[in-house]
């Protein structure tokens, strides 16, 4: 069985008091809302911070109107029916209901990477010698590389950068906003550009027509090996990808391409070519990689399509078991 191991625990009241202890506690302290991702790790050593900064009392971060709340969480957003389709059907697919009850908007976002050799118990990974990401020297997927290609595992992320959110993070020194693309590193270990002593509060985006689609093997509970969000409004369009990097990121060339087009099916062909050819799987996760990498043009095709005004009720059931109405 594993243990989580000893920690301190604050529950401060305001987004101030929590920066506050934060600054106080430096390296030593974390931040936890769901702790659906944070506490598996801990529980694998992978992470073991002294102090836990609960952000669960804090009534400012949850959802408020025309923004969410860092703290609400994904069964909030999936119910919540003004906000974009997409936005909705990343949050369902994300884990199980039990886990969508507890994990929230601000703790997907800054979803842990995860990679095959990095997410197994202690004992595992020293049993085959620790990887670059934790304790080790080497990327064991990429044995040549210097830095660590973990991918990001994060379903929000991609359905919000396509309808252009940004993120609010502070801390005792102040606060700043960031556009949600600028917010990741393509870097499997420093995959945050979030501060050790900033807290991600509150996530603001437009109101563009969007749909998400998630590749993975049960129809369930898994984290993507491939995620493709698409937005459109008056004739723009934008596209971003999941699970294929150590960041999510935007398409800009499909963007180019697509403005001021109509959704015809050799458009839509050509879109999901370019999209294609930006999706760099590893091998460090679920499925072949080189179909991975094939496949994510299919996906862009069944987004553009959705987004065109396709029913594709029946295409979605061949990926997934449920699907936001």
């Amino acid at each position: 069985m594993m243990r989580l191991p000893w920690f301190g625990y604050r529950a401060p009241a305001t987004v101030a008091e929590a920066a506050r202890i934060l600054a106080g506690e430096g390296p030593n302290a974390m931040i936890i809302a769901g702790g659906t991702d944070l506490l598996p790790n801990m529980k694998r050593r992978q992470m073991a911070p002294r102090i836990l900064v609960s952000l669960r009392k804090i009534p400012a971060l949850k959802m408020n109107g025309s923004s969410l709340g860092a703290a609400t969480t994904l069964t909030e957003i999936i119910g919540k029916k003004a906000l974009p389709l997409g936005l909705r059907q990343a949050a369902h697919q994300v884990a199980t209901v039990h886990l969508r009850n507890m994990g929230t908007i601000g703790g997907n976002l800054c979803l842990d990477t995860r990679c095959n050799y990095y997410n197994q118990n202690y004992e595992w990974r020293k049993a085959i010698d620790f990887c670059l990401k934790k304790d080790g020297d080497i990327c064991w997927v990429a044995t040549a590389s210097k830095r660590c290609v973990a991918a990001s595992s994060t379903d929000c992320a991609p359905a919000l950068m396509a309808i252009g959110a940004k993120v609010k993070l502070v801390s005792a020194e102040g606060a700043r906003e960031v556009a949600l693309e600028e917010f990741y590193n393509n870097d499997g270990i420093d995959y945050l550009r979030r501060k050790p002593d900033e807290i991600l509060t509150e996530i603001s985006f437009s109101n563009w027509k969007s749909t998400y689609w998630k590749l993975r093997r049960r129809g369930a509970f898994d984290f993507p090996v491939l995620g493709v969000a698409a937005a459109m409004k008056d004739r723009e369009y934008r596209i971003a990808l999941g699970a294929v990097a150590s960041r999510p990121f935007l398409v800009d060339k499909a963007a180019e391409f697509l403005k001021g087009k109509d959704l015809t099916d050799d458009v839509i062909e050509e879109a999901g070519r370019l999209v294609a050819s930006r999706a760099k799987p590893m091998d460090n996760a679920d499925l072949d990689l080189y179909w991975r990498k094939g496949v994510a043009a299919e996906f862009v095709g069944h987004a553009l399509r959705e987004l065109r005004g396709d029913d594709m009720r029946e295409t979605r059931m061949r990926y997934a078991r449920h699907e936001v109405a």
